[in-house]
């Protein structure tokens, strides 16, 4: 590779020349206009052939001087861009992470995250990429589940909380179908967050409900919307003991079967990224944030499995 000539001669040169002179170069770079003239001149030395033709009233491109100054000026305009560009990459977090997560987990603790660390800009896409998988192309930080088939073996993964699941439905609906029992539900409408109807299908080959079809009643695009039917009187739902905690304390959904509960086939909520950027200080951050806030739903969950093995 050719030797190049020394960084500031270049800059004092392109900034003498595009000024028209050594004094709004000086002004710019914040240095003599005397550097200016001695950074120019080691320039010149280094090519071998006058740059500037220095006149009384100031100084004049040569050819020379007017062939190199657009190349130059071109060149310092990329570095720019480019690590402009570079360091919002390290202060701005992406994260996508689908709708019915983000409505009821992410977004109501996002605040704290801002608040602890401001230094870093989040930005957040609700969207749902199940089809296509996780790029970490598009962003830093994706929300996903810890089973998710046919991942792709390069990303990193960190568990937050585990997915547990049992019918639940509002309290009317409940007393005005008489459901007592896991048979009962032949007389409900089931509803399910996605149109696999893989909800209901673990729950139903963990317990075994006489006549129930797990793939029977109405299949929505995820468990916010489902979980919203539900409490409207819909019908049945396999709601999350996490994402549907609001609705279980406020009494909009009742458990039907408190004891009757298991794990979701696909696992529990995680976060997940690319290595190339997984200990990255902003990505750090995140993991860190989201493990802790993700403390009270993991030690609800582990009550919850160990009441039931009792």
């Amino acid at each position: 590779m050719p030797k190049l000539p020394p960084l500031n001669a270049l800059k004092a040169f392109e900034a003498a020349a595009r000024h028209g002179g050594f004094i709004g170069a000086s002004n710019e770079l914040h240095v003599t206009r005397g550097a200016i003239s001695r950074h120019v001149k080691l320039l010149e030395d280094h090519l071998g052939i006058p740059l500037f033709v220095r006149q009384p009233q100031g100084v004049r491109l040569t050819e020379a001087g007017q062939q190199l100054l657009p190349v130059l000026t071109d060149a310092f305009e990329q570095i720019a861009r480019e690590t402009d560009r570079l360091s919002q990459s390290a202060t701005e977090l992406r994260v996508i992470c689908p709708p019915g997560t983000s409505i009821r987990w992410l977004l109501p603790r996002l605040e704290t995250f801002q608040t602890a660390y401001p230094e870093f800009r989040l930005k957040l896409t609700t969207d749902f990429y199940a089809d296509r998988g996780f790029d970490p192309s598009d962003a830093d930080i994706g929300f996903s589940v810890t089973n998710w088939p046919n991942r792709a073996p390069d990303l990193k993964v960190l568990p937050l909380f585990p997915t547990l699941l049992t019918p639940a439905c509002a309290p009317g609906y409940r007393r005005d179908r008489s459901v007592t029992s896991p048979e009962d539900l032949t007389r409900c409408e089931l509803l399910h967050e996605t149109r696999s109807h893989s909800d209901w299908i673990a729950w139903a080959n963990t317990f075994a409900p006489n006549g129930v079809d797990p793939k029977s009643g109405q299949a929505f695009s995820n468990i916010d919307i489902a979980t919203k039917a539900a409490v409207m009187g819909v019908g049945v739902v396999m709601a999350d003991l996490v994402l549907c905690r609001e609705e279980f304390e406020s009494g909009a959904l009742v458990a039907l079967f408190p004891k009757l509960v298991c794990p979701s086939p696909f696992g529990g909520i995680c976060i997940l990224g690319g290595r190339e950027k997984w200990n990255t200080p902003k990505v750090d951050a995140f993991k860190s944030w989201a493990f802790d806030s993700a403390q009270t739903d993991r030690a609800a969950a582990q009550q919850v499995m160990a009441s039931l093995a009792v």
